[in-house]
This record gives structure tokens, sequence and C-alpha cells, in this order.
């Protein structure tokens, strides 16, 4: 059975791949902020698109989109906040959730655009 970081790098490695086949422009990969951590940081056309992405083995568990909560959100937000700054960006700015389920040799992925917004 895999651990569960090499169940994560695999996912990303996967979303990776999705948004480049997307056309996307892949900026940073585990982008980090002091302890927080971005998965992919990409540009879609003239958008910033900041991605999290959750793989599972499986279907026992919840869907990998129920494990993104109003913590994680924030997280997420002050470290997009912090890349920002520091890249001096000025563009319109969403946030994407890739959710993959392995099962077996095969994968699922679903692409959630806009699924969540930040909030004060």
């Amino acid at each position: 059975m895999p651990k569960q970081k090499e169940i994560g790098d695999k996912g990303e490695e996967i979303a990776v791949q999705y948004l480049k086949k997307l056309g996307y422009q892949i900026l940073e990969t585990n982008w980090r902020f002091h302890h927080y951590e971005i998965d992919i940081i990409a540009r879609d056309g003239d958008e910033l698109v900041i991605v999290e992405v959750k793989a599972r083995t499986g279907t026992a568990f919840e869907h990998p989109s129920e494990a993104i909560g109003p913590r994680k959100i924030r997280f997420l937000v002050e470290a997009t906040e912090a890349y920002i700054f520091k890249t001096n960006s000025r563009s319109d700015t969403r946030f994407d959730v890739i959710t993959i389920i392995f099962l077996g040799e095969k994968y699922e992925l679903e692409h959630f655009k806009d699924a969540f917004y930040p909030t004060a």
C-alpha cells in the first residue's frame, strides 16, 4: 500500500500534466511560504490560478474535495497573498481544486474551477 505522501506526489504530477494539456502555464509547484504550501501555481490566460490537489486511493473515505475546510482555505489564501506580494502579480486570481481518486492502476480526476472564494 503506497504511503500518503507518495499518493499525493503522484496526484500532483498527474494534475500538472492535465493542466499543461489544457494550455495552462505552470509557474510553481510545491511553493512554500513559512509552513504553508501551494501545490500548483499556474496561469490560465490572464488569470493566476492557485490549485490545491487532493488525491486518495479508493472510495472508502470522504471525497477528497471534502478535505478542504475553512482552515486549509485560510492557509492557502495567506500563502497566495505572499506569492502575489513577492511576484508583484496584478492578475485576477482564482482557486481551483483537482481531486484524484486512484482505483488500482486507473484514476478518476475532477477539476473544480473557482472551488472557493477567499473571505475576510
